[in-house]
Parts: C-alpha cells; sequence; structure tokens
C-alpha cells in the first residue's frame, strides 16, 4: 500500500462521508444529516491515475466548542491532518463563508501542507455558482464546487490531489518488496527486532513504555528478499489513550497495519497472552493481513522439557479466530530464531496473496459436500452451488447457495477449513461471501 494519505476535513454536516463514500466506491463512513455522527477518523484506499493512497475521513471540526465528545473529535481532525500529505478541506457552497469555516481555513494554512478547498453541494450542471466566488477570501486558491451526491466535479478534485502528491513517493515502485508491520503492546520488544533486523541502532530503544511514537519505515534487503519494515508506536488500551501525541500514536499504527502485507505481531514471553495481545491481533485480523505471531524475551524464560510447546499451545487455545497465524519464539537481544523470520515473512505473504482457480476451488467444495452434508432446516436443505474467488489479501470467496439463511456459521468454517487443508493459507485470514444464486452482484 502506497505511503501517500489524505485527510479530508470541514465543519460538521458538510458532506465530508458522502464525498468520501463515492471515492473509495464503498459505504463505509455512516452517512446522517446530523452533526458529529462521524466521530472518529475513517479510512480506506483510494486509486486516481494509478496511484494509490489513503483516504482519511474525519470528524467534523468545531473550533471553539468545550464540549468534550467535540473536542475530541477536533482532535482526532488535527491528528489526521498532521500525517496527510494533502488535505481536502470541504465547506457547504449553500452556507457561505462561515465563522468556522474561516477558522479551519487559519489552522490549515498553519499546517503548511498542500490544501484542496471544496465546495459541496454544488448540485447543478453548467456555470460554477456566484456563491463561490466567496470562497476566495479564504485565501486557500481555487475553490473546486462539488456535488458529492451527484457525483459532480470530483475527477477534478482527484487531479488536484494527484498534482500536490510529493513526486518522489508517486514514483515508487514497491512492487516487489513485502512490508512488514512490526506491532504490539508498548515495551514489547519492536525496536530492538527491527534494529537487530537492520544491523544498526535506527529506532530509538528504550524500557520507556511508548518512546517510539511514529511509524518509522525501514528498508532492507537480503538474500531472502526486499522488505519494509514498519516499527510502529505500541497500542495502549483506549483508556490509557488520554495524550494527544498517544492517539497520534494509536493512529500511525493503525495506518502502518492497513498499509503492510504482513503483521508481525511481537507479545512477551515473561507476560503471556494478555487482553490486549488479543485486541491487536484481532486487528490485523479485521484487516485481512497476513499474520506471524513472534513471542519475545524467550531467552528470559527458564525452560524445562515441553515448555514450547505448552506455550503455544495455549496461544492457539486462546487466539481461536486467528488460529492459522504461525508461532515463532524468538530473542530481540539475542538475535536467536530471528533470521527464520524471513522464510515465515515471504511464506505468509504470497498465502494472503494466492489465487485459486474456478475450478480446482468447485472441486474442493463438492468433495466438502460429499464427505459433509450440507445442513437442514424444516425440511430445506441447503444447496451450494459453485464458488468463485473474488479476490486476494486476504483469500476471498464468493459462494452460490439456494438460501444463505441455511448456510449456518459451523458449516461456513468446516468449507472454510476444506480449503485450507487443500492450499495451505497459513498465516491468512480465510474470507467467504454468501450470496444466493441470481442476487444482486452475482
Amino acid at each position: 500500500m502506497a505511503k501517500l494519505s489524505v485527510a479530508i476535513v470541514g465543519k460538521p454536516n458538510v458532506g465530508k462521508s458522502t464525498f468520501f463514500n463515492y471515492i473509495i466506491g464503498q459505504r463505509i463512513s455512516i452517512v446522517e444529516d446530523t452533526p458529529g455522527v462521524t466521530r472518529d477518523r475513517v479510512y480506506a484506499v483510494a486509486n486516481w491515475r494509478g496511484v494509490d493512497f489513503t483516504l482519511i475521513d474525519t470528524a467534523g471540526i468545531e473550533p471553539e466548542s468545550d464540549d468534550i465528545i467535540i473536542s475530541q473529535m477536533r482532535e482526532q481532525a488535527k491528528i489526521a491532518i498532521s500525517i496527510a500529505d494533502v488535505i481536502v478541506f470541504i465547506t457547504d457552497i449553500k452556507q457561505g463563508v462561515t465563522a468556522i469555516d474561516e477558522e479551519i481555513a487559519l489552522m490549515l494554512k498553519k499546517s503548511a501542507k498542500p490544501i484542496i478547498l471544496v465546495c459541496n453541494k454544488a448540485d447543478n450542471f453548467g456555470e460554477p455558482p456566484a456563491e463561490i466566488y466567496e470562497f476566495y477570501n479564504l485565501g486557500l486558491g481555487t475553490p473546486y464546487p462539488v456535488s458529492s451526491t451527484n457525483a459532480l466535479g470530483i475527477g477534478d478534485v482527484l487531479d488536484a490531489i494527484y498534482n500536490e502528491f510529493p513526486k518522489d513517493k508517486i514514483k515508487e515502485d514497491d512492487s516487489e518488496v513485502i512490508k512488514v508491520a512490526v506491532i504490539g503492546k508498548p515495551n514489547v520488544g519492536k525496536s530492538s527486532l527491527v534494529n537487530k533486523i537492520l544491523g544498526e541502532n535506527r529506532a530509538i530503544v528504550s524500557n520507556i513504555a511508548g518512546t517510539t511514537r511514529d511509524a518509522i519505515d525501514s528498508e532492507f534487503e537480503n538474500e531472502f528478499g526486499k522488505y519494509v519494515f514498519i516499527d510502529t508506536a505500541g497500542i495502549r488500551r483506549k483508556s490509557k489513550v488520554t495524550e494527544s501525541i498517544e492517539k497520534f500514536s494509536v493512529m500511525r499504527t493503525n495506518l502502518a497495519i492497513e498499509r503492510s502485507d504482513v503483521c508481525l505481531v511481537l507479545i512477551d514471553a515473561l507476560e503471556g497472552l494478555s487482553e490486549q495481545d488479543t485486541k491487536i491481533i484481532g486487528e490485523a485480523h479485521e484487516a485481512g493481513k497476513g499474520l506471524i505471531i513472534a513471542v519475545n524475551k524467550w531467552d528470559e524464560i527458564e525452560k524445562e522439557t515441553g515448555t514450547l510447546e505448552k506455550f503455544e499451545k495455549e496461544l492457539k487455545n486462546k487466539l481461536g479466530f486467528a488460529s492459522y497465524a504461525p508461532i515463532i519464539f524468538i530473542s530481540a537481544k539475542t538475535g536467536q530464531r530471528v533470521n527464520k523470520l524471513f522464510e515465515m515473512i515471504n511464506n505468509v505473504a504470497s498465502q494472503n496473496a494466492l489465487r485459486i482457480s474456478t475450478s480446482v476451488l468447485n472441486n474442493v467444495i463438492n468433495n466438502a459436500i460429499a464427505v459433509v452434508q450440507p445442513p437442514t432446516d424444516k425440511g430445506r436443505r441447503l444447496r451450494l452451488y459453485y464458488g468463485v474467488q473474488a479476490t486476494t489479501k486476504p483469500p476471498t470467496f464468493v459462494i452460490f447457495v439456494n438460501n444463505k439463511e441455511l448456510f449456518h456459521f459451523s458449516y461456513q468454517r468446516y468449507i472454510i477449513n476444506c480449503i485450507r487443508n487443500n492450499f495451505g493459507l497459513e498465516g491468512t485470514p480465510v474470507r467467504l461471501i454468501i450470496r444466493e444464486k441470481g442476487e444482486k452482484g452475482e
């Protein structure tokens, strides 16, 4: 995933989420005529003119409000602005320039980032409405009239965004590079591991939790391939994320997960698997990334016969939703088994990008049906007509059936296990999309 990012900002209820949803082609952000519905940042990957970028939708900015929730929304928007390469400032052409627009414009100018001024709700074709000229007073250059609802003028805005992207980032060709996000709780050894791999102290190493505030990209090449290791700030529990800078770190970590190919989750061997570790692994699982669990500080564990096997079994039992993830026991301090990570990373990345032909997939599904008959309910039996692979990263399969309600979770899990047994798919989530034959989208 590209490192480029674009933040959409503006006061509440100007159409930011509608603009966001149209560009990414999905209804991810909640759209409602109530100010403040989008309370957190939402982000997704978009593409324009062959360039991928992360599009960040933000909650509305109300600079003068003391309301706790609105204050938090404002902080979230500020974090997105600080991360972005380009900022899209959306206003409401029907409302005209408001005092809040002027304050937001002043804040954006201080950011020194490229700013694209958009006047939304210009719903009529033809010449730009006369109201648009008022927006030149914001001092942000030429305003772009658009209608997010009717998809008018958005291509011009995307062209303007493209023209403001840093050219060195656009030219990057990282198709052969595996991007590895090193994630985990604070003080679990993420920076130490990256430094051991790089052979130099590129990231600050300290036993003070939260030393790494940013996500640091480090390029690395060896006999196994080309990599970018993304060393991230540790993810704390939300109740402990109080400082603005900590919120920034969590956002950086989440974006690192989004643009990675493989997530390498570090667990402290001395502490064992915590609830927070499970949540972090869940973030990578939900994002559909390749997943490896590395138990760090294994050199500090007193061992006896079967210690490793017992620890691994306990992890698998507690992580039922991610039992597909390979587990490796390492020491970032001594380098124990660190070199074995590369082959594991390569394998997981290839499994996450695996594509299976339709004919072979359906042979597996048919064999699975022959071994275990589909369930019935009140005389109706589930029928699986055929399946196709919709996409990779993660491998996602669409299965057409006669009745979706009959396709219970347990039988879905059985089909997924049969696919795994035949194709491996180690270290990657597998997703099923269930459709009834003839349903829209077929």
